[in-house]
């Protein structure tokens, strides 16, 4: 397939669009009286901002790391009035409450930072020039999802500078009046087919004049073309990959040795007559789990991931353009992983396209609450589903990994509440997708999950092998605490044969005065390949472990134990680079 240049939405595009990052009208709004004072009639005097970079950092032209709980954004845009079409603004992210108005008319809000939303602004827009204004409520609050934004005045331990604000791309897409709003691609590796859930808005009432025209092709060959009529409008059907016309057709499968991507299109049609179309992609890969193995496409797949919070030092959560994305994975490769765990970050969808194309796996995270109540528990479930559905179709993402480290349910080892909140999320998240395991509770403290995830960050591979090596008294049994506190399985649940990863270890910081790492700083890149090579066998030699996850990928912030530094500029030489790359790629086969 060809690469999408910036294309905010690749697994769903259409030919007229419009980019609206750029520099924006900004001003804080500390008193919380910009509704009071209509400022989206009369904007005041204001600050310059560059969207989708937000106030706290270097690249939005602001740079200002306090708080500030209220914020506004405005901009005149030039747009077409089409009667016949519709105009939709969409937010691939912004936290946390946005409020929206056209041309001084309330539109509609949102809450949740981290999933795309949209408005359809048709019938407040004129022909020329219109006045788009933004709002934005974030807070400190620890009932919203936050992820690894701080909930203090102070970026302290692990968690950093909050996000606050529009921070991916915003844009403007226009559409017919009746259109293809989603399209869900399920590709049955064994059968040789896929089942398509296509999304429209199209009335009831009008529904049998409707159909729709699905291209299935590979490169320049056209493998399959179905013409159907549309029996609802959320309309589900089934289409050969290989056809009676194309049965010497081989299935390309997607893995990360070969990451072969399908094209697919969709024309919907009124009384034969073409009205919308859209073009998505898809790769042929299955992941399943088999006497206590993670299996890709059938076969024996060891994990081994690096951790990838996704921090840059000049923009922080939002990529600083799209070469900074491309060059995230390129090193993810050259230090000879196969995968990422994306961690507390709903990552900029271009991020995934990129993984897509590169064959690199990833396990998806939601960014966590840090208290249990009723409006966490809202908040969070919400969101999770929208991120789910949002990123179904990407073939890279392999696991889905809600709750990390028992944040938000700090009581689930033994609060029945929180573990019936961990098994919901486990069960909506499954009914969402059955194709992918589910990992409810990383790390520790586990209820029903698919996976069995471990975080240790001992510095030692004596002390770290001997702690595993033992699998019945390390986790059949679960009488061995994890770091000193959490046990591996929270309450009366139990060890029921699931694969188990090491998805945290290492955290080897090099001797710095700036930040911190796990355990004690190493000297030099010599005793840092030492420890790592030492843990790394630690793990690679427990004979029932099927994976890793090293910590981490980048520096972030006060966080300096990543292969490379915020700016991704290499700590190590070439022969130690070449050293963690054999290690990754040479102990096991991938």
């Amino acid at each position: 397939m060809e690469k999408i240049k910036d294309y905010p939405r690749p697994q769903l595009v259409r030919n007229e669009w419009q980019n609206l990052n750029g520099k924006w009208n900004f001003i804080f709004d500390d008193e919380n009286i910009g509704e009071e004072k209509q400022y989206f009639n009369k904007f005041p005097i204001s600050k310059e901002i560059f969207v989708p970079f937000t106030y706290e950092t270097k690249m939005s032209g602001i740079n200002d790391e306090t708080v500030h709980e209220s914020i506004w954004y405005s901009n005149n845009v030039k747009l077409i009035l089409n009667e016949n079409k519709r105009t939709i603004l969409h937010f691939e992210g912004s936290d946390f409450i946005t409020k929206l108005w056209i041309n001084g008319n309330f539109v509609g809000k949102n809450i949740g930072g981290y999933h795309r939303f949209s408005f359809d602004i048709s019938k407040y827009i004129i022909n020329g020039e219109n006045n788009i204004t933004i709002k934005v409520e974030d807070s400190l609050q620890k009932s919203q999802p936050r992820g690894k934004q701080r909930y203090k005045d102070e970026s302290f331990k692990c968690w950093y500078i909050q996000t606050t604000g529009i921070w991916k791309t915003i844009w403007i897409e226009t559409v017919p009046k009746n259109y293809i709003i989603s399209v869900k691609n399920t590709p049955n590796f064994d059968e040789k087919n896929i089942n398509i859930e296509l999304d429209t808005n199209i009335s009831l009432k009008e529904i049998d004049n409707y159909k729709v025209e699905t291209e299935i092709k590979y490169g320049n060959e056209t493998i399959n073309v179905e013409k159907n009529k549309l029996e609802d409008n959320i309309f589900k059907y089934k289409m050969n990959i290989c056809n009676e016309q194309n049965n010497n057709h081989k299935i390309k499968e997607w893995s990360p040795e070969h990451p072969y991507l399908y094209d697919i299109n969709y024309r919907l049609y009124k009384n034969n007559v073409l009205i919308d179309e859209v073009s998505s992609y898809f790769g042929v890969r299955k992941i399943s789990i088999e006497n206590s193995k993670i299996l890709l496409n059938n076969k024996e797949l060891y994990l081994k991931m690096i951790l990838d919070q996704g921090y840059w030092a000049d923009s922080h959560l939002t990529p600083p353009n799209e070469e900074a994305i491309i060059k995230d994975i390129e090193l993810v490769k050259k230090y000879g992983y196969n995968g990422i765990r994306k961690h507390q970050k709903v990552e900029d969808e271009r991020f995934l396209y990129y993984c897509d194309i590169n064959g690199i796996l990833v396990w998806s995270e939601m960014a966590n609450c840090y208290d249990f109540n009723n409006k966490s528990v809202e908040y969070f479930m919400d969101e999770w589903i929208k991120v789910v559905k949002q990123n179904y179709n990407h073939p890279s993402i392999i696991t889905w990994v809600p709750i990390n480290e028992s944040w938000g349910i700090h009581e689930v080892s033994e609060n029945i509440e929180q573990q019936n909140f961990a098994n919901s999320v486990y069960y909506i998240t499954k009914a969402l997708d059955k194709t992918r395991p589910v990992i409810s509770n990383d790390g520790w403290e586990h209820t029903i999950s698919d996976i069995i995830t471990i975080h240790d960050y001992k510095q030692e591979d004596d002390l770290l092998y001997n702690e595993y090596n033992d699998k019945e008294l390390a986790v059949l049994n679960n009488k061995k605490p994890y770091n000193t506190i959490h046990k591996l399985f929270s309450g009366n649940y139990k060890y029921n044969g699931q694969p188990i990863i090491m998805s945290e270890y290492g955290g080897i910081a090099l001797n710095s005065n700036k930040g911190w790492g796990y355990g004690k700083q190493v000297v030099d890149e010599k005793e840092f390949i030492k420890r790592f090579e030492s843990l790394t066998d630690a793990i690679l030699n427990t004979h029932y472990i099927t994976g890793y996850c090293y910590t981490q990928l980048t520096d972030v912030q006060q966080e300096i134990n990543g292969l490379v530094d915020e700016n991704r500029k290499e700590k190590f030489s070439d022969e130690i680079i070449h050293k963690i790359k054999s290690i990754n790629k040479e102990k096991k086969n991938l």
